[in-house]
């Protein structure tokens, strides 16, 4: 007894003696309020000897959930009217905070904000957010060696540690493709992330994109539209509904603006479109950060690693572990992007890369750099061998995580940081039919059963695998017509 509690002791004063360091959270979003909360969980906070603050631009938590009117350039979010999640809610949550029993599967974009309202006063976070304050530039001082935080107005204050967290959907990506430009500049085509309502939308209308937005606007414009034309890559051509709505493979020219001409990859065309909605996804984009810290342009080819760390747009490269720069010009455990990667359960990822970034942060020896340097450019040569020498497409790939890929990745993060956590077997096989799942919920709701089927779900001392449980009831059952 008195040995451990004088370990306890020497460890707390050990702690106590440490000099007082400073963190920076850049975006009060899903991510930003998981990092919060974990630096908040950790010993060295609670002992007073780390502080955090975050900085949010806007004036409320909840970043892309947080709705806004589409009258900025670019929109301050993509939220549209309608939106729900893509993935169901137990797969999506924070593992420190589920979503209230009861909550149906796919919620909301109000359920979410909601949500994270009610999680960040769980845990008290909003003290330690600085709203409506913009970051405008982040430089590592080397004779400090600390990171100056310029933000709106000129303030400038100095941090040991930057979790970058603001966000990878604001800033829309318009596609290069051939007369494009000239369609844009008569007014002709908006990118969804100005997309609202799909009575906005009449006339014959092109939607581009097969990601969810892409599914969504061409569905919720089909009673609205005369015509929908859904382009995807490599999808095969189909008509439906009488032609009122058409499949077709990817744009490869804009004609004639006036005429609303497009040519597709299989060489036909279509005439008389009024308006195009490009549902083509976001840039990566960090406007605070700049050379020498940030180049912004594509890496060079790999190998060697580039010595210094590149903003594509589609990728930042190279970072170790997908969160630490491998640069020497500062210390890459001093700097994190915490919620790069896509087609993933952000909120889980953003606590769990959160703690990595803690990790290292108070022992830098832990990340051992020449491993990192190796899994790089492993993954590299398996892009390149794929995509070949187009860099773009190597860039593009980067972070776009398999439904394998984002588990073994957090399980890994969980190894790292000592944890004995494992993300269960029936969440990677649940994720795997959330599509599948949503169809079902979405039936669910059209014969008017949703609310009895979910009555009392959650509310038990597992919630976690009730609601695993009524998953699999929900894709088990095959004619909702008869089932109870």
């Amino acid at each position: 007894m008195g040995s451990s509690s004088s370990s306890k002791a020497n460890a707390t004063n050990a702690l106590e003696q440490r000099p007082e360091k400073h963190i920076c959270v850049i975006g009060a979003g899903p991510t930003g309020l998981g990092a919060i909360k974990i630096v908040k969980d950790s010993p060295e906070f609670k002992a007073g000897r780390w502080t955090v603050t975050a900085f949010e631009a806007r004036d409320k938590i909840g970043g892309i959930w947080n709705p806004a009117p589409p009258d900025a350039d670019p929109p301050l979010t993509a939220l549209y009217d309608s939106l729900t999640t893509n993935t169901p809610h137990p797969l999506m949550s924070y593992t420190s905070y589920p979503f209230p029993p009861e909550t149906p599967l796919y919620p909301p974009a109000s359920t979410v904000l909601a949500y994270l309202h009610d999680y960040a006063k769980e845990f008290d976070l909003l003290p330690h957010i600085r709203f409506n304050t913009h970051v405008e530039r982040v430089h590592w001082d080397t004779a400090q060696q600390k990171w100056n935080v310029t933000v709106q107005g000129g303030e400038q204050s100095q941090f040991d540690l930057v979790l970058v967290a603001n966000g990878h959907y604001r800033v829309p990506r318009i596609p290069s493709t051939k007369g494009l430009d000239e369609w844009r500049a008569r007014g002709k085509v908006t990118h969804s992330a100005w997309y609202r309502r799909p009575e906005d939308y009449t006339g014959k209308v092109l939607v581009v994109g097969g990601g969810y937005s892409g599914m969504d606007v061409a569905s919720e414009t089909r009673p609205f539209a005369r015509v929908v034309i859904h382009s995807i890559t490599g999808v095969t051509p189909a008509d439906e509904d009488g032609g009122k709505f058409k499949k077709r493979g990817r744009v490869t020219e804009y004609l004639d603006a006036e005429e609303g001409k497009v040519v597709f990859q299989d060489g036909t065309t279509e005439s008389g479109i009024d308006h195009v909605v490009l549902a083509t996804g976001y840039q990566f984009n960090f406007p605070f950060l700049s050379e020498p810290e940030v180049v912004h342009d594509l890496p060079p080819r790999v190998p060697p690693l580039p010595e210094a760390l590149y903003d594509s747009t589609y990728h930042i490269f190279p970072l170790g572990k997908h969160l630490f720069p491998l640069v020497k010009s500062y210390p890459p455990s001093s700097i994190a992007f915490i919620g790069l990667p896509l087609r993933v359960a952000p909120l889980p990822l953003a606590e769990i890369q959160t703690q990595a970034a803690l990790k290292v942060f108070s022992d830098p020896s832990s990340l051992d750099a020449e491993r990192e340097t190796d899994a790089v450019r492993a993954r590299y040569e398996q892009f390149r061998a794929a995509k070949g020498d187009d860099e773009v497409a190597i860039a593009d790939a980067w972070f776009r995580f398999g439904f394998k890929e984002q588990f073994d990745y957090r399980d890994e993060l969980y190894e790292f940081v000592g944890t004995e956590y494992r993300i269960p077997q029936w969440e990677r096989e649940l994720f795997e039919q959330k599509d599948l799942l949503r169809e079902k919920c979405r039936e669910l709701e059209r014969k008017g059963r949703a609310e009895a089927w979910l009555r009392g779900v959650g509310a038990g001392p597992d919630p976690m695998q009730e609601w695993a449980d009524f998953m699999w009831k929900v894709l088990k059952t095959g004619d909702l017509e008869s089932a109870a």
